[in-house]
């Protein structure tokens, strides 16, 4: 343990996903699973796995993993997930919020009800980190079902994705198994053949099983996990033994053709239904593992079976026997992946899918090879088989132009209906738009004033130095050029000796001196309109509806320097920066806000008048789940009747003409939108204080 390795830092990437392996993962058993976080974060018993993933044993139904995990994407958080490999009873995720901090608590026991994220079937757990940050990721695990854990760390947009996928993959085989369900209940009206009858609960079975086990039954029975697990999956697989048992009785008619081969039946009917009484009386990991070794023994039993029928002359059991071969091998692979024998990837984990798939075609053929099978004996079973045939096709066509019809009309009426909504919408968009509108006319003027004040200043100190930085180069020019004609006819020394005395009448060490003064001059110019520029730009973008991280105390800096031609002499801005972390907000929208406030308290000293220490006091503050920016003035106060209603739509205390009253309620909106608050402290004749909270959390 002292020379165990350490592991890699797990590094993601933008659009990419990686398995929680043993280069990146340390494990810590917990079989009694009775460990809390604080326990495990001072632990020092994680040690480096064998295998390639980590696993669960029945001595080991609890495991907590750790790992580093540094964010290289664009989002703020990174999701988690555990594939639908193995059926997970709990999955926790724990982080410190910082070094000595308070634990970060998340699970995946949300129900599906109550999420807010895509619904999917995977368990999954969203880890808050920011982006090009690293934190020390603690797992908690625990399962009744032995297996490897493929944990996957995922981009936010890998992960979506992958859902999509699953979503697709799923509801793809489910349509399927619907449809065949569908196909082969109308087949035994028509037919009457028991066979049909169960091979419907087969298929009813098998995509009950796939939906439960992939997790997809919190969305449509119940979202406790325990009552799934324990209960709803295990019976939902005895379900799909009994029906398999059924079904491959009555097409190979055992009792008739094979009845030695009958009392293995039996027994393998005792050993699902010993399961099934193992899961009411509590004993489910054993009843898991009977079911697998159950489903194992029928797999292996059917394929014999069917061997020996289809060598006796029986040929529809030759499709029967490739059906369970196919199924019995794709047990051992799922056994095998499970176990950590072979690689788990996107194939190997759906791999069940993709053969019942083959064994709903594999086994209708079957079913179609036992119809021609009796065909072939009996004319009269001929004629019945080929009517089957054609009142299907007919069934088949008629239902697909009734779901065409139902489909144009549904969609006909989603289009109006979108129409509809995409007026109101722009209606209500329009009349924001000018409600706002409002208010940055009004404040426009004042903006535009001080900007062009700001920026005429550096521009007129660039257009004086232009002037004699012009003469400057026109005398070196004449230089250059007496040298060269000088330079051309060398017999003629006179020409030489006109240079060099024309190079000392204009003085080349005072033109060169004045030269680079004036260039000095002109960048500096330059370099404080671009600072004006850069300000104004960061201000400019209050109609961006986008999520960023955002320095809340450059904010503040690049609006003092907008309003700097508005502040009088004798108003000292004080701002009182604490060091904070990027906020994820409305950039554009908290620049906004911060204008607003401060010209409200340069114009509230302005009332009061001039006089001695007027201040201004930005302040801003770093909380553990928040962050504060406190705007102070000195200015006239505002009085308590006045003050209920400063954040009310058109109020003003200004002359006709001089305010929209809309500044005060459109900042109220923007906090607002952050889930902040606002908060108001004034007295008359002594100043106005504003406290502004902006959560961390904002996604």
């Amino acid at each position: 343990m002292l020379f165990a390795s350490v592991p890699d830092t797990l590094v993601l990437h933008e659009d990419e996903t990686k398995l929680l392996t043993n280069k990146y993962v340390q494990e810590l058993d917990d079989p009694s699973g009775i460990h809390k976080i604080n326990d495990i974060i001072s632990a020092n018993g994680f040690h480096n796995i064998n295998s390639s993933l980590p696993s669960l044993r029945y001595s080991k139904s609890t495991t907590w993993l750790k790992f580093i995990l540094r964010n290289k994407t664009t989002r703020a958080f990174v999701p988690i997930t555990i594939g639908a490999s193995i059926v997970i009873n709990s999955f926790d995720l724990y982080f410190e919020d910082r070094a000595g901090g308070p634990v970060i608590h998340l699970s995946s026991a949300i129900p599906y009800r109550d999420t807010k994220l895509i619904k999917q079937s995977n368990t999954f757990i969203n880890a808050i980190i920011f982006p090009d940050s690293t934190r020390t990721i603690y797992l908690r695990i625990a399962s009744n079902s032995p297996g490897v854990v493929p944990v996957e760390v995922n981009s936010a947009n890998t992960f979506f994705k992958n859902a999509d996928f699953e979503n697709i993959l799923v509801g793809g085989f489910m349509g399927i198994t619907l449809v065949m369900a569908l196909y082969n209940l109308v087949l035994f009206i028509i037919v009457r053949d028991r066979s049909y009858l169960y091979y419907v609960s087969y298929i009813i079975f098998l995509g009950l099983t796939q939906v439960l086990v992939r997790g997809y039954g919190a969305n449509f029975f119940v979202s406790e996990r325990a009552v799934l697990n324990n209960y709803l999956i295990p019976i939902a697989r005895v379900g799909f033994g009994f029906s398999v048992l059924l079904f491959a009785a009555e097409f190979l008619q055992l009792k008739r053709i094979l009845r030695s081969y009958i009392y293995v039946y039996y027994l393998l009917y005792a050993l699902y239904t010993i399961a099934l009484v193992s899961v009411f009386t509590g004993g489910i990991a054993f009843a898991y593992d009977l079911i697998t070794i159950t489903s194992g023994t029928m797999a292996i039993s059917l394929l014999f079976i069917g061997s020996v029928l289809y060598f006796r002359g029986f040929k529809p059991a030759q499709y029967f026997m490739y059906g369970w071969g196919l199924f019995f091998i794709t047990m051992l692979v799922s056994i095998a992946r499970n176990r950590g024998l072979i690689v788990h990837n996107a194939f190997t984990v759906n791999i069940i899918i993709y053969s019942s798939v083959v064994q709903l075609v594999l086994f209708s053929i079957a079913l179609a090879a036992k119809i021609n099978f009796y065909r072939r004996q009996h004319s009269e079973a001929q004629q019945l088989a080929l009517t089957i045939a054609k009142e299907n096709e007919r069934l088949i066509t008629q239902q697909n132009i009734l779901l065409e019809n139902e489909v144009n009309a549904r969609t006909h009426q989603l289009i109006n209906t979108n129409q509809d909504l995409s007026k109101m919408i722009e209606n209500l968009k329009s009349a924001q738009s000018k409600l706002v509108e409002t208010e940055k006319m009004a404040s426009l003027g004042q903006l535009t004033a001080g900007i062009a004040h700001e920026i005429n200043n550096p521009i007129n100190f660039v257009s004086s130095n232009v002037k004699p930085l012009r003469l400057d180069f026109l005398e070196i020019f004449a230089l250059i050029d007496r040298y060269r004609e000088a330079g051309l006819t060398p017999d003629k020394k006179e020409l030489l000796e006109e240079a060099e005395k024309y190079s000392k009448t204009i003085d080349l060490d005072f033109i060169k001196g004045e030269i680079l003064s004036l260039l000095d001059g002109i960048e500096d110019g330059a370099e404080r309109t671009t600072e004006i520029v850069q300000s104004l730009r960061s201000f400019s973008r209050t109609d961006e509806l986008i999520l960023k991280p955002a320095d809340i105390n450059k904010a503040v800096l690049n609006t003092l320097i907008l309003l700097r031609s508005t502040i009088p002499y004798y108003i000292e801005i004080k701002p009182v920066l604490n060091k904070l972390p990027l906020l994820n907000c409305y950039p554009g929208k908290v620049n906004q806000v911060l204008m607003n406030l401060i010209n409200n308290s340069i114009q509230a000293i302005k009332e009061k008048g001039q006089g001695e220490h007027n201040s201004i006091v930005i302040t801003t503050t770093d909380h553990p789940d928040h962050i504060t920016i406190e705007i102070a003035d000195t200015g006239i106060g505002i009085s308590p009747d006045v003050k209920q209603r400063i954040f009310e739509p058109f109020f003003t205390t200004k002359g006709v003409g001089e305010g929209t009253g809309l500044g005060l309620s459109i900042v109220f909106g923007i906090i607002e939108d952050h889930h902040g608050s606002i908060d108001v402290r004034s007295e008359p004749g002594k100043g106005t204080t504003f406290i502004i909270t902006l959560p961390k959390n904002l996604e």
